[in-house]
């Protein structure tokens, strides 16, 4: 990375890519901008920058990089692929965590068990320039996205159906909402609404509570 990316991407600010840091923070606080980066497109975590844009520097880099690796390496399962960059702008010292998008989701906070539990794992994704809670339903996407391939072949039954009558009189849709208007428990409508994400028949958004809601892709 060169001094005149970095300007330019300060300049555009914070984003579904970018988030700026004026120093570092506890681990888990760093570990939540991390996780939610490769657990979606990849991004920049900038330290010295304020929120409004304004380069402050860090206090020392070389501290400042040895508590991200540490971060990375020891309180992040699995361990995301990431460079750190140092950058000098107008005499100060800017330390640029890259973080690469990963092909093994989801990352979510060291718990130190074999297993994702979906119960306590603490996933989070990026949504706009926001690092926020994933849901079940986005955890169960991440792990699909990594694991198996799209399903191509897929057959509309009842409840997609359901689904998409839904959608032409409304915005979006919710489990909750598929549940009452198909008469299913939640698990089978989350797992209709998971199948047809991963059909490429509607998109999942996640509102900053954790919320998770479903928009039609237009392609049926």
């Amino acid at each position: 990375m060169t001094r005149r990316q970095l300007l330019k991407i300060i300049e555009e600010g914070e984003s579904l890519t970018v988030e700026f840091k004026q120093r570092y923070s506890e681990h888990e606080k760093i570990a939540k901008e991390i996780i939610a980066f490769a657990n979606t497109a990849g991004g920049y975590l900038i330290f010295g920058v304020e929120d409004n844009g304004k380069i402050t520097g860090v206090w020392s880099e070389k501290e400042t990089a040895e508590l991200l690796t540490e971060c990375i390496n020891n309180h992040i399962e699995p361990t995301p692929e990431y460079t750190i960059h140092y950058i000098d702008v107008d005499d100060v010292e800017l330390v640029v965590a890259e973080i690469f998008e990963s092909e093994i989701k989801p990352n979510r906070v060291q718990d130190y068990k074999a297993e994702l539990d979906l119960r306590t794992a603490q996933v989070y994704v990026r949504q706009a320039d926001k690092s926020i809670p994933a849901s079940r339903e986005m955890i169960k996407i991440l792990q699909a996205q990594s694991g198996e391939k799209p399903l191509i072949k897929y057959e509309i039954g009842k409840n997609e159906k359901i689904v998409f009558e839904y959608l032409e009189k409304n915005e979006y849709i919710t489990v909750k909402q598929l549940e009452e208007i198909a008469n299913l428990s939640r698990r089978r409508a989350s797992r209709t609404l998971i199948k047809m994400v991963r059909a490429d028949l509607l998109f999942i958004h996640t509102r900053n509570n954790g919320e998770d809601f479903y928009t039609h892709t237009g392609k049926i």
